[in-house]
């Protein structure tokens, strides 16, 4: 496994830890917003999702359900692009450690995957019990 050390080459993050106040919320909105444009770019699944809840959302806005059940549905659709930012993150540090196959490396990424699958199962289960 190769190591990199922070040189004049690479800096390292620490000068941008300890900032404080109004600069460091709008420092991680950026840093959110680079994020989710790095995924929507790089992420099939997440572009995949992002338009399963441009079909979804609006269809459980005009739905005759209470709130809560609106609120409900909206929120576990969200909840799989959230999954699925962590999945990538988690992909992208296993590959950014090594790209050689490695037991560990592919636990890492079934799991996951696998929670990816239990959220989107949450989604037909909570739209089911909602709409039947």
């Amino acid at each position: 496994m190769k190591v990199e050390s922070a040189t004049a080459d690479t800096p390292d993050a620490s000068g941008l830890k300890g900032r404080t106040g109004i600069r460091r919320i709008l420092q991680a909105a950026g840093y959110s917003q680079a994020g989710l444009l790095a995924a929507f770019k790089g992420e099939a699944a997440f572009r995949q999702l992002v338009l399963l809840n441009l079909l979804l959302i609006p269809i459980a806005l005009m739905l005759d359900v209470s709130k809560v059940e609106r609120a409900l549905m909206i929120a576990v659709c969200l909840l799989a692009l959230i999954v699925e930012l962590l999945n990538s993150a988690i992909e992208a540090t296993v590959d950014r450690i090594s790209l050689s196959l490695h037991p560990l490396s592919k636990q890492a990424k079934d799991m996951g995957s696998a929670a990816q699958f239990v959220v989107l199962s949450m989604i037909a289960v909570v739209w089911a019990v909602i709409l039947l």
